[in-house]
C-alpha cells in the first residue's frame, strides 16, 4: 500500500465499504465467476486507482461503481496490465532490486 493511502485503507469508512461490497457480490472473485469458477475474493480493487489527487473523492474511493472483488491471482493480473514493467527483479546474487 502506498504511504499516502495508509490512513484511508485503515479508516472505518473504507472498512465498512469493503465489507458491504463483498457482501453485495457474495464474497467471490468477480473475474473467476465470469470464467465459471468459484473462488473467494480476498481483495477489493479500485478500478480507477487511488492517487494523492483523488484520495479525498468518495466517488473514486468509496463508490461501488469503482470497486471489484478479486482473488489474489486476478488482482496480480490486473496490476500487471496496469504496470506491465516489472517492479522487482532478482540480481545474479539473489538480491531483490526495486524498479521505480
Amino acid at each position: 500500500m502506498k504511504p499516502y493511502a495508509k490512513d484511508f485503507y485503515f479508516s472505518p469508512a473504507w472498512r465498512s465499504c469493503r465489507e458491504s461490497y463483498l457482501k453485495k457480490v457474495g464474497g467471490l472473485c468477480e473475474l473467476c465467476e465470469r470464467q465459471g469458477r468459484i473462488t473467494p475474493a480476498e481483495i477489493v480493487h479500485h478500478k480507477i486507482p487511488i492517487t494523492p489527487e483523488n484520495i479525498s473523492d468518495p466517488s473514486i474511493t468509496l463508490s461501488f461503481n469503482n470497486l471489484q472483488a478479486l482473488c489474489r491471482d486476478h488482482h496480480a493480473e490486473v496490476h500487471k496490465k496496469d504496470f506491465p514493467e516489472r517492479r522487482y527483479t532478482i540480481d545474479e546474487y539473489g538480491r531483490v532490486k526495486a524498479h521505480d
